[in-house]
Order: structure tokens, then sequence, then C-alpha cells
């Protein structure tokens, strides 16, 4: 008999700040962080293949996040500055 281990795992977080960024909701300026964590296929805890990270960033200020669907074009050019770092 064998036993197989497999599944999905998130994987290492990235956080920046987005310093000239302003928030659509409340208009503050260098309250927005970004945060990018990707997803795993393991199998026995190994990661196989990358899924398409989740991508969230949330004002300091007015505690709103936004999806990546939600994002101003500041925000989507910030996120993908990020990505490629």
């Amino acid at each position: 008999m064998f036993i197989l281990f497999f599944g999905t795992r998130p994987g290492k977080t990235r956080e920046s700040h987005l310093p000239g960024v302003s928030c659509p909701f409340c208009s503050q300026t260098g309250q927005l962080k970004a945060r990018i964590q990707p997803r795993y296929i393991h199998i026995f805890w190994i990661p196989v293949y990358r899924l398409s990270p989740s991508e969230l960033i949330q004002c300091g200020h007015c505690k709103k996040a936004y999806s990546k669907g939600d994002c101003s074009h500041e925000m989507q050019e910030a996120l993908k500055k990020l990505k490629n770092e």
C-alpha cells in the first residue's frame, strides 16, 4: 500500500509599502501596503507547480482592502514592480 500526500500550500509572503500611491477611497498618500502570496501544488510537501498568487492592497488609514480587479492603474503598476523584485 502506498500513501500519497498532495495538495496546495501558501508560499512566502512578500509585503511592501507603496509610497507614491494614494488610496482611491480616502485619498491618503503613502498609506497603501501591498501583499503578494503565491500558492503551490505540492507532492510530499515539495512544491511542484506554482499557481497564480493572491494579491491584496490595504490602506493603513481607512483599512479598505483592494483585490487585483479593484486596483487603480497606479496600484497595478506598483504591484507589477513588486512582482518583478
